[in-house]
């Protein structure tokens, strides 16, 4: 078991009481993870390939031989979502370094995208394991009918004993449909499979206060809450140059999916077995949350906004305050195009957005409703339109309440 360096520190935000906070301590990890039954695990590409580019065959063999042995038994099952299709596909095409226009990034993924499935199956089939590939974007899993069919394969890839290897959808993605970043579609993924654990692995061993190497520098051995990063200063870029996530996107992804009831272990790629052990390694983040609805989760980190409704102060006060559904009469403005379903986001008369939800008219219907009663368009324009604008189920706050 590693030990905890003079260096290491846990932070808490004082709001706990001594039993959680005995509870919290480092050995107190263990239970959590050596007990998570359905793990989802994050690698990303500066983990999986060589300097130049290319598949690491030896890296992507030691990662499937962590994974592997925690399979082993049956008892649990282990979901990979793992970048790597574009770096993967850079020297194949004589690229030396990531390309920052899309379509080149497009190509290399399609290139990179077989080849890194490919490898995943080789290293599997040594443990008589199969994987399946699964590819997604966030304009397919931001639709209800769309995520449970992802749920549903996911689970049953699962019953069936494969591992499922997810990735962003590189290759068709625009830049108005990604994720961004496979950390927080790691995040939407252990939310989505009911996961007990989301492990982060990356080419760095943990949270730091500072930037790791340099002197006073101490590893966060764990995280309490959002309010012990206070003053944390969090490197934005990866080592490597070849992905696209860092530390703050790694971050962002932990607090996503503890806020939604998913504990999660921030460590290196070479300390994965480690981690999955329970042992005091990397950082450890406390679930802050409990588990939501699974589209509101995707909602609110999912899902890109087709339009924007511009709501006056008694709907704001409504909709973040008593969580009622947002009437036609409290809505002032509309922009953009988009249908009856699509997500659209809900802003206070000073452009702030406050919620966001799907919306239950097309946006060429809603400029003949604002302001008016539901019981007057109904009368007006017949029964189809006596309904909300937006329904409180289809409906996520991004404010904090506007009183205590």
């Amino acid at each position: 078991m590693a030990e905890q360096r003079p260096s290491d520190r846990t932070v808490s935000d004082g709001t706990a009481s001594d039993r959680e906070l005995l509870d919290r301590t480092p050995s107190g990890r263990g239970p959590e993870v050596t007990g998570a039954r359905r793990i989802v695990v994050k690698v990303g590409s500066s983990s999986l390939t060589t300097a130049s580019g290319g598949l690491d065959a030896d890296r992507v063999d030691a990662l499937v031989d962590v994974l592997a042995k925690v399979r082993d038994g049956g008892e649990r099952e282990v979901v990979l979502v793992s970048s790597g299709a574009i770096a993967a596909g850079l020297a194949p095409l004589g690229l030396v370094r990531r390309p920052k226009d899309l379509a080149r990034q497009q190509a290399a993924a399609s290139v990179g995208q077989g080849l890194l499935v490919a490898r995943y199956t080789a290293s599997f089939a040594r443990y008589g394991v199969r994987v399946g590939q699964v590819l997604l974007t966030a304009d397919d899993t931001s639709r209800r009918a769309h995520y449970r069919n992802a749920y549903s394969t996911l689970d049953k890839l699962l019953e069936m004993g494969a591992v499922p290897v997810v990735n962003e959808n590189d290759t068709v993605a625009t830049d108005e449909i990604r994720f961004g970043d496979n950390d927080r579609l790691a995040a939407l993924v252990a939310h989505l499979v009911h996961a007990d654990l989301l492990v982060l692995l990356s080419d760095v061993d943990g949270l730091y206060d500072g930037p790791p190497g340099t002197p006073g520098a101490s590893r966060i051995a764990e995280v309490t809450g959002p309010d012990d990063l206070a003053g944390v200063t969090i490197g934005s870029a990866g080592k490597a140059g070849v992905g696209t996530g860092g530390m703050v996107t790694k971050v962002e992804a932990a607090r996503i999916a503890t806020a939604a009831g998913v504990p999660v272990v921030l460590t290196s790629a070479s300390r994965a077995a480690d981690a999955l052990a329970g042992r005091d390694t990397g950082t450890y983040f406390h679930r802050t949350g409990r588990r939501s609805a699974d589209r509101l989760l995707w909602l609110a980190h999912a899902s890109t906004p087709q339009g924007a409704l511009t709501l006056d102060d008694g709907a704001v006060r409504a909709v973040v305050e008593r969580r009622t559904s947002l009437l036609p009469a409290g809505i002032s403005a509309v922009e953009g195009e988009f249908s009856a379903g699509d997500p659209v986001e809900l802003r206070d008369l000073r452009g702030t957005p406050v919620a966001r939800g799907l919306v239950n008219f097309d946006a060429k219907e809603i400029p003949q409703l604002l302001g008016r009663s539901t019981r007057d368009l109904a009368r007006e324009l017949g029964p189809a339109y006596e309904r909300e604008v937006v329904h409180r189920d289809d409906l996520v706050i991004l404010v904090p309440r506007l009183t205590p």
